[in-house]
């Protein structure tokens, strides 16, 4: 799709598929504001206060969501990290985008460090699209999309300033020996720590659980780069990409994080049982309490990062964002049914089931965006491109999938378009397809195995945890199904993400 904006005028979107040419109008903004976008990891739609969550405390997010906006049918482009951070940035879906699965290049090690599949040289990112509009621009986080000496380079592909983490794989400890600034190590006082070193009920002491923990908190250290950078360009227009790695397994967060949380988790009276490694990543005498203290420290975080905006006296010419890549993880200790982390939805990371991919969305503008409101408008992270580029006036064509919210950001909604359709392949867990067409939805797994395997199909209206699949009530939606996925795919350039036309050797367009 090719979209071009103007600024207090009218937004042309032609959107590939079943829609054609549209004209949405929208209101005119004053100023060109600052932008946050707040990138959780692993986040579930459930795990917030603003969305239900009894056990978790997050009392700055849910301030957001009541000064602002919350979107109740928001997902991810892919229930996956590295391929969500490419088309969240590039404005593609699963089809179309570079990137489709995590692709691992080097090892675990300092000394193996590689990295992900490199993003290719020029693509058009959110990062490149708001530099030419003027912004300073920075990546405070975890990136997942390449290497410095690479042509995923952060710097290289629309960031002025990058700090945190290159390689995913460095991502499971959040003690790092080192992060990353504008592609050299940024060494921090940290041991060397092994997170997926198991322990056994025999070696369980508390020296034991001690070695997981170092002295520089990787969050920390990224809130800290993020208000440093508010700091030097609030005079200027910005645009800060967030994406905190918490609550990511491993579980590991401050002492001080910890402590609220002690002895509140039980089971029958009895106390919460030690996380010894047995699905991987770090070990823990506390894995709820952990694991509930990582959210309310990244909260903490936001908080602070917030405050900042009102002390600097931007509070008002900035808007903030914040949602997460995929849905909470299966591993790693991590207990998603106690927390009722999904909510009522099926499924969990790497799942196309809506427990998987939809994901809590928050914004918040003072005096522009109207507080305490919700919204069941049905959008997907590959439309910020577009939505970022109708809000700064960006007036070059550029391709994406999506199409902007700005109209539900700021009204009137009746000027709002509509997917015709939102698309997923994910060739990972057995291969995935889903599509979501208005409140039908459908699913297809074990792609990998069988490319002919049957549709599920569910009325998500009626149905949203994907429990009773309607699909031989509907042969005609499995019809549009099949021709959506053949019209919108496009070969990829890794064979072992190709699993709707494997035998293609095809390269997926930038």
């Amino acid at each position: 799709m090719k979209t071009g904006t103007f600024w207090g005028s009218i937004s042309v979107l032609l959107v590939s598929g079943w829609v054609g040419t549209a004209f949405v109008f929208r209101q005119a903004v004053p100023t060109r504001p600052n932008v946050i976008y707040i990138y959780a990891d692993d986040l579930g739609y459930g795990e917030l206060g603003c969305y239900g969550q009894q056990k978790i405390r997050t009392p700055n997010l849910d301030q957001i969501a009541r000064e602002g906006i919350r979107f109740t049918q928001h997902y991810t482009s892919m229930p996956v990290c590295a391929p969500a951070r490419c088309m969240l940035l590039t404005g593609k879906h699963s089809g179309h985008s570079y990137i489709r699965g995590n692709y691992e290049m080097g090892g675990f090690p300092d000394s193996l460090e590689g990295g992900q599949m490199p993003l290719y040289p020029g693509a058009f990112t959110i990062g490149r699209m708001m530099q030419q509009a003027g912004y300073k621009t920075a990546c405070i986080g975890k990136w997942g999309m390449g290497m410095s000496n690479t042509t995923g380079n952060p710097n290289e592909q629309g960031f002025d300033y990058f700090y945190g983490y290159l390689d995913q794989k460095q991502a499971h400890n959040y003690y790092p020996t080192h992060l990353w600034e504008n592609g050299k190590r940024d060494r921090l006082n940290n041991p060397v720590i092994d997170v997926h070193h198991r322990l056994t009920p025999e070696t369980a002491t508390p020296e034991a659980f001690a070695y997981y923990r170092g002295n520089d908190y990787a969050i920390d250290k990224m809130a800290q780069k993020a208000q440093a950078f508010v700091r030097q360009h609030h005079q200027a227009s910005f645009f800060l990409y967030l994406p905190f790695t918490a609550p990511h397994v491993s579980l590991q967060a401050p002492e001080a994080a910890v402590k609220p949380y002690m002895g509140k988790f039980t089971d029958n009276q009895a106390a919460e049982r030690p996380y010894l490694g047995q699905q991987g990543y770090a070990s823990t005498p506390s894995p709820r309490a952990t694991y509930a203290a990582m959210i309310t420290h990244m909260d903490a975080q936001i908080g602070q990062l917030m405050q900042l905006l009102k002390e600097l006296k931007i509070d008002e010419n900035t808007i903030v964002m914040f949602s997460s890549d995929n849905g909470a993880t299966f591993n790693g200790g991590v207990e998603a049914a106690y927390f009722n982390s999904v909510g009522n939805l099926r499924g969990l990371k790497m799942d196309v089931y809506e427990g998987g991919i939809r994901e809590p969305m928050l914004a918040r503008w003072p005096g522009k965006i109207k507080a305490g409101q919700v919204t069941d408008h049905v959008s997907v992270q590959y439309d910020l491109l577009a939505t970022l580029a109708e809000l700064v006036g960006y007036k070059q064509p550029f391709e994406t999938d999506g199409i902007s919210f700005l109209p539900t950001l700021l009204g009137p909604s009746a000027a709002q378009k509509q997917h015709a359709f939102l698309y997923w392949e994910y060739p990972e867990k057995g291969g995935q397809l889903a599509i979501r067409m208005g409140s039908w939805k459908g699913v297809k797994t074990n792609v990998r195995k069988n490319r002919t395997a049957a549709w599920e199909v569910y009325n998500l209206a009626e149905d949203v945890s994907e429990r009773t699949n309607i699909a031989a009530q509907h042969p005609e939606l499995i019809r549009q199904f099949d021709a959506i996925v053949a019209r919108e795919h496009r070969p990829t350039h890794i064979n072992e993400w190709e699993i709707v036309t494997p035998k293609a050797t095809g390269v997926a367009a930038n």
